[in-house]
């Protein structure tokens, strides 16, 4: 009888881990290139004896560091455990009305699980045919806003003008920006955050940062906001960062140089990529991220898909109404990239 009363949910489905270190992983967007080298370092001559003791709640180093970074009060900052633990602590904290939570019906696959695990109401407003979002959808009534900047797994960046447009038409709801790629090309909307108090930024360490292992998250907001998910983030759980990822997050900000030498690497590699694609039959979006959401003019995604993986080249793939002939490339380094290629150019009917 206890079956009856179980929370049950449909999980969210990451993308497969091989446990195969020799397979070119263009799955998971994760960056193909280490973190700062201050990282490495910081890592080697840490004080083990310390891991004994509980992290600061607080992250007080590495939130001053973000406030320092980006510009604003350190009571802007929240910082948690990937975006992913950011982002379901927002859910938790400020969809709590009873009119439904918007998002686009195209993107990323986690929203719809929080919604359905914290029992918020949700409808999805469906993307335009060219992957854009439709901004009058996001006009009815709502009990918040939710959606990322570039969009995955379209790829696809709008305009500052176009966020501030659903901000200026819901002054009253929560409006969530997920930006875990707006470093790859796009204009961060923080700057909109002096006027609009309803607007919270969400970012994550994992991708532009090279520091998906360690599970850093952060956004910037209002201080009212920022303490609403204190609030509930201590009625959760005081220690849900650790000590090594709060004292080597600390280094991988400061060392912005570095950050920028990966990221400009990785646009220069993913427009090189777009054009050898390009030559060979696909096409895709406009890519402002560290990916490509790619299709075929003749063959099908899920051969494309099977033909990879049997190469051990993993991209990502969803049997999905209006996704199922796509796929989202990571872009991993040159020599990855180049291998990706010449093994697409072998497959039967690609050329």
């Amino acid at each position: 009888m206890w079956e009856e009363n179980v929370r049950r949910v449909i999980p969210y489905v990451a993308g497969e881990q091989p446990k195969d270190k020799n397979v070119i992983k263009l799955n998971t967007n994760e960056c193909p290139y280490p973190p700062a080298p201050g990282v490495e370092q910081a890592a080697k001559e840490m004080d083990v004896d310390s891991l004994r003791l509980y992290p600061d709640t607080e992250s007080t180093a590495l939130t001053e560091a973000l406030a320092s970074y980006y510009g604003v009060d350190p009571d802007q900052v929240f910082v948690g455990v990937g975006s992913d633990d950011v982002l379901s602590m927002c859910f938790l904290t400020f969809f709590d009305g009873k009119e439904p939570v918007l998002f686009p019906d195209i993107t990323y696959s986690f929203y719809d699980v929080w919604a359905k695990l914290y029992r918020i109401p949700f409808r999805t407003v469906p993307l335009k045919e060219d992957w854009t979002l439709d901004v009058e959808g996001f006009k009815a009534p709502n009990g918040g806003i939710i959606f990322p900047n570039p969009n995955a797994p379209t790829a696809v960046y709008e305009d500052l003008s176009v966020v501030e447009e659903i901000l200026q038409a819901n002054p009253d709801s929560i409006v969530i920006v997920d930006e875990a790629y707006i470093d790859f090309g796009g204009s961060s909307a923080l700057p909109l955050l002096k006027k609009y108090s309803n607007l919270l930024v969400v970012q994550t360490f994992s991708k532009s940062r090279s520091m998906a292992g360690l599970r850093i998250g952060f956004c910037i907001g209002s201080k009212e906001m920022i303490k609403c998910l204190n609030d509930v983030k201590f009625s959760v759980n005081s220690y849900t960062m650790n000590m090594p990822s709060q004292a080597l997050g600390v280094i991988a900000v400061e060392d912005d140089a570095y950050f920028r030498e990966t990221t400009g690497k990785i646009i220069r590699t993913r427009e090189r990529v777009k054009e050898e694609l390009a030559a060979i039959g696909f096409s895709f979006t406009d890519s402002k991220t560290n990916f490509l959401f790619a299709t075929h003019r003749s063959v099908p995604a899920k051969e494309i898909f099977t033909y990879l993986r049997e190469r051990n080249i993993y991209v990502r793939f969803w049997d999905k109404p209006r996704i199922g002939n796509r796929l989202r490339i990571t872009i991993g380094t040159d020599a990855q990239m180049d291998t990706l290629i010449e093994t697409l150019k072998g497959m039967p009917g690609i050329c």
